[in-house]
C-alpha cells in the first residue's frame, strides 16, 4: 500500500489563503433630478472592486436607467461622484445616454475609479437635450483669490472658505468677497461672474493695516511695525516697539499708513 500523499492538501490550502471574494459596496438609486418633477431614475448595483494601482481603486457597477418622463430623451451625459464616509468626493465617471424612449430602462456596466472605499454617490448632468436645458445646474467657474498679505480668512457671501491663496467656484453672478487678518483693516471686494467667464482667472485683494505701516520682504516675510527711516542701503522700521534695521535689497514693497502729524 503506497503512503497517503498530503502536499495536495497544502496546495488546496494555500489556494484558498490567496483567492477571496472582490470587495463590494452596496447598491445605492438616485433620482434626477432631485428636485421638481422626476426624469430619470439610476440605480447602482454594488460596487465591485475590480483591481487596484498605487492608491487608485476600479469599482465596476450594473447600473440601470429609467426614463421617467412622457418624453423621449434623444442624447444626455452625467457625470457620477462617489463620496467616503466623511462626504469628500473621492473618484468620478460618466454615463452617457441616446434615445431613451418614454418609460424605457436601459442597462449597462459602469466602470469608475476612485481613491477609496465609496459610500455614497451623486449624479450630475453635464449636457441635455435642448428640452431639459432648464434643468441644467447652474454654470460655475473656479477662480484663484488671493490677498496682500497671504494668510487672510477668505469669505465668500458669508461662507468661510479658508485662507488665502484659495481657489473657489463661483456661479455666473454679483458675490461678495471679504478678507480678514490680524494687525490689518478687514475688507470687501464686490465680484460679478459674467456667463461669458470661464475658469482659470484671478482676483487679488491688498489689505490695509490698521494701525501700522506693512514692509513685505522678498522671502514674503511681512513685518507690521513703524517706519523711522530710509536711506540709501538701509530700512529702519520699528516692530513691536524695538527697531530693527533691514537692508534695503531685502524689501519687497512698502505699504504706508495715513497718519495725522497733528495727534503726534
Amino acid at each position: 500500500m503506497c503512503p497517503a500523499k498530503r502536499f495536495p492538501i497544502a496546495i488546496v490550502l494555500l489556494m484558498c489563503s490567496v483567492i477571496s471574494p472582490a470587495k463590494e459596496h452596496p447598491g445605492q438609486t438616485v433620482v434626477w433630478p432631485e428636485s421638481g418633477a422626476p426624469v430619470l431614475r439610476f440605480s447602482f448595483g454594488k460596487f465591485r472592486e475590480i483591481g487596484s494601482i498605487g492608491g487608485q481603486r476600479s469599482y465596476m457597477t450594473d447600473t440601470t436607467v429609467e426614463n421617467l418622463w412622457s418624453k423621449p430623451i434623444s442624447s444626455a451625459t452625467f457625470s457620477l461622484y462617489l463620496f467616503d464616509k466623511n462626504r469628500v468626493r473621492i473618484g468620478d465617471g460618466w454615463i452617457s445616454l441616446n434615445h431613451v424612449g418614454p418609460g424605457e430602462t436601459v442597462k449597462f456596466s459602469t466602470t469608475i475609479a476612485a481613491s477609496g472605499d465609496p459610500v455614497s454617490l451623486s449624479v450630475m448632468a453635464t449636457s441635455l437635450p435642448r428640452e431639459l436645458q432648464p434643468k441644467m445646474p447652474p454654470k460655475k467657474i473656479s477662480i484663484t483669490v488671493n490677498s496682500v498679505p497671504q494668510g487672510a480668512l477668505l469669505t465668500v457671501d458669508g461662507i468661510q472658505s479658508g485662507d488665502t491663496p484659495r481657489m473657489v467656484d463661483l456661479s455666473i453672478g454679483k458675490h461678495m468677497l471679504e478678507f480678514s487678518k490680524d494687525g490689518f483693516n478687514a475688507g470687501k471686494f464686490p465680484l460679478e461672474v459674467g456667463p461669458d467667464d470661464v475658469s482659470g482667472g484671478s482676483v487679488s485683494y491688498e489689505l490695509g493695516s490698521s494701525a501700522h505701516d506693512t514692509i513685505e520682504l522678498r522671502d514674503g516675510t511681512v513685518l507690521s511695525g513703524d517706519l523711522e527711516s530710509i536711506s540709501g542701503m538701509n530700512v529702519v522700521v520699528k516692530v513691536g516697539g524695538v527697531s530693527q534695521q533691514i537692508n534695503r535689497n531685502q524689501i519687497k514693497r512698502i505699504l504706508l499708513v495715513v497718519r495725522d502729524t497733528a495727534n503726534q
